[in-house]
């Protein structure tokens, strides 16, 4: 009985193993085929693309397109203006919610848990609920209009509380003996935080700091808003403008496209073990 019991369980496993297979591949593909498309037409002349059946796989590698693209498409400067957001909006995202998550998670003080609890509840509120209040700070009240300012300072509050939430689960599951043994020799809390605690929760860091890339990266809608110069755009709004300076060419649209696209890539592929494992083993206690 129980060796039948066994074995019913192990085909139920190996279906759901199989159901989830299915599953990642379906989403795989989804992803994939897309940035394919791109980088394949990025390759093809205009008369090839509008061929049909269309071209799998080009006969014809034109990577002189991409020069051409990069005549055109100032790749450089939106790389340069698209950084100078990025660099010091995750940095201080990071360090500030390393600081609010290890206040949470070791700090005792009153109204701990209330704040907590009213920090996490605007995870729920809307951005768009905030979007003309804040444009109206910072460009009339602060006078940041057409800067970087108000796309970087936000982060000083962490990136939005989800950060601070995942970096105090981290340090939740870090034993307090490890800060009560740092103490006893010495230590204060400054150094039992960057020497013991930091180090220890390397995969939430990681993982926090490439959510914050992909949210600056992928934020058009704010850019537009604040950035008005042609000098100024980042590969976001420059992206927006991609059929207007090409024309009716679409292999240096898609040139242009896949370039852009590429940092991004990159920069995922060599944080994506570290992101994971953020991911899976972030904690859940109280």
């Amino acid at each position: 009985m129980a060796g039948k019991v066994m074995a019913s369980k192990k085909r139920k496993e190996k279906v759901l193993n199989i159901v989830a297979t299915i599953i990642v591949l379906l989403f795989a593909i989804m992803v994939l085929v897309p940035i394919w498309w791109i980088f394949r037409t990025s390759l093809m002349s205009t008369a090839t693309i509008n061929q049909y059946p269309p071209e799998i796989i080009p006969h014809e590698w034109l990577w002189s397109n991409y020069s051409k693209a990069l005549e055109t498409f100032e790749y450089w400067t939106y790389f340069k203006n698209t950084f100078s957001i990025i660099i010091p909006a995750v940095s201080f995202g990071v360090i500030t919610a390393i600081f609010c998550g290890y206040a949470f998670a070791r700090l005792r003080f009153r109204g701990k848990k209330l704040f907590f609890n009213i920090c996490i509840s605007t995870i729920l509120l809307p951005g768009m609920v905030t979007l003309i209040p804040l444009y109206i700070a910072w460009t009339k009240g602060f006078g940041f209009g057409d800067t970087y300012w108000p796309l970087i300072l936000p982060f000083l509050t962490g990136g939005g509380f989800f950060n601070i939430f995942l970096i105090r689960q981290f340090f939740m599951t870090i034993p307090m003996e490890l800060d009560e043994a740092a103490s006893i020799d010495g230590a204060g809390r400054m150094r039992i935080l960057w020497t013991i605690l930091v180090p220890s929760i390397k995969p939430a860091i990681v993982t926090v700091g490439l959510m914050l890339f992909i949210q600056i990266w992928n934020d058009l809608l704010q850019q537009m808003i604040y950035i008005n110069s042609m000098s100024k755009f980042t590969f976001a709004i420059a992206l927006t403008n991609f059929t207007g300076s090409f024309g009716t060419s679409w292999p240096l649209a898609m040139a242009a496209t896949f370039l852009t696209i590429l940092p991004g890539i990159i920069i995922y592929i060599l944080g994506q073990r570290s992101f994971v494992e953020g991911i899976v083993l972030t904690g859940m206690k109280n």
